[in-house]
């Protein structure tokens, strides 16, 4: 029986020649990403070694993004744990304040992760990276301790699902509107611990940030992992963002996936994601008859916070307000992506349209700071969870979306159909 891209990939780092789904694995790291949250507690499991030494300074990354800059004593305490953890250790790839970005939007920017490698990230949507190529997947504090002390881990090989692809994508229809819709359809625990293998001509229709966040939110549908084959799009993005040499791998043709799906693109809507589950999905046309007023807006996160999302909600808020009452929240992912924004006049857009704009951080996304919800209050968020007291009180609403279904619910005040605006 032939292997999957996960498994040959981890077959490569375990240095096997086959894996099997269910076997058991240790295999060898090309990267341990870290942040202020879990880092902390990494460092205090590693203090406990034996040799408290990393295996490499130059494959750990530590991101100080989640309460950057600093909301209060214990944030400022954490991130000061990890800067002196980082110099002590010499790391290379250390992001602190004025260089750092979110995590899973900074490392491929940075050149940091690329086909074929094999990461952990003490952070769920570390399986981002899947989008080129790469086997990348969250793993608890004390595995991500035990990877910068080794360099390995130990894995159980996932089964996988396949995802084919198919149809062209219509317009208002993007990467989170397509990974919605299969959570929608799959639920939450439908790819529990399977790797998600995207595949199909419709892979072409979807660009290097569509991929991005699909691969983000895999996670989300329970999976261990999201993966993509290697295109022509995936070379010219590493290439543009780095030098480190990659690998490709291929699903054999007689791969075994435990389901599959095929999914054409010209079918979909943009899709909306009710409090308070992703799955809890509904198209955008059912959500407009619902009449879901909103108090708050955020575009940004490590699931929409680049570029090409910025510059659709700028199309859509450009010479428009807010509506009264409605606080718009955007969040570029990296210092470079705020840069371009406001190279390309997208930041005068966005305040002239009487929305705010911060620093990269994850802020709101886990109910940090930066558009904390009161009781009663609902949110339309391109972030990646909408569970119970995500973003504030327990009592308040987030509903999932796109950028452009995030910029037109900001113009109206209540969530829209990017079209109608």
């Amino acid at each position: 029986m032939g292997m999957t891209m996960s498994q040959k990939i981890l077959a490569e780092h375990a240095g096997l020649s086959e894996v099997k789904a269910g076997q058991l694995i240790e295999a060898r790291l090309d990267l341990v990403l870290g942040n202020d949250i879990t880092t902390p507690v990494a460092i205090s499991v590693m203090e406990g070694f034996k040799n408290g030494k990393v295996f490499d300074k130059d494959r750990i990354a530590l991101v100080m993004d989640h309460f950057i800059p600093n909301k209060d004593i214990k944030s400022a305490e954490n991130c000061k744990c990890c800067r002196e953890f980082a110099a002590k250790h010499d790391i290379t790839n250390y992001f602190d304040v004025g260089q750092m970005g979110i995590e899973h939007a900074l490392l491929p920017e940075a050149g940091l992760t690329v086909a074929g490698d094999l990461i952990i990230g003490a952070d769920s949507h570390t399986c981002t990276y899947g989008a080129l190529g790469a086997f990348s997947t969250g793993v608890g504090s004390t595995d991500m301790a035990c990877g910068m002390a080794t360099g390995k881990a130990w894995f159980k090989v996932p089964e996988a699902v396949k995802f084919n692809i198919t149809g062209k994508k219509p317009r208002h229809v993007s990467g989170k509107d397509l990974i919605l819709h299969i959570i929608g359809m799959i639920g939450v625990d439908g790819a529990l611990y399977r790797s998600m293998e995207f595949t199909g001509e419709g892979i072409k229709e979807l660009n290097i940030d569509d991929r991005l966040t699909i691969a983000n939110m895999a996670i989300e549908a329970g999976g261990k992992n999201g993966i993509f084959p290697v295109d022509e799009v995936t070379v010219e993005y590493m290439k543009a963002h780095g030098d480190r040499p990659y690998k490709v791998y291929e699903a054999d043709s007689d791969a075994e996936y435990a389901e599959e799906y095929t999914i054409d693109l010209g079918k979909l809507r943009p899709t909306v994601s009710y409090p308070h589950l992703p799955s809890n999905t509904k198209t955008i046309d059912e959500a407009v008859k619902d009449n879901i007023k909103i108090d708050q807006a955020v575009i940004g996160s490590c699931t929409n916070g680049r570029i090409s999302d910025l510059r659709v909600a700028a199309d859509i808020l450009r010479g428009r307000s807010v509506a009264k009452g409605v606080r718009c929240i955007v969040i570029p992912g990296t210092q470079k992506i705020y840069l371009k924004a406001l190279e390309e006049g997208l930041i005068k857009d966005f305040i002239e349209a009487g929305a705010i704009v911060s620093t990269p951080t994850c802020g709101p996304c886990l109910g940090g700071y930066m558009g904390i919800l009161a009781a009663g209050e609902r949110c339309v968020s391109t972030t990646n969870r909408n569970f119970v007291g995500r973003m504030g009180h327990v009592d308040s609403e987030i509903y999932l979306a796109s950028p452009e279904v995030a910029a037109a619910s900001a113009v109206k005040g209540f969530i829209t159909d990017p079209a109608e605006v």
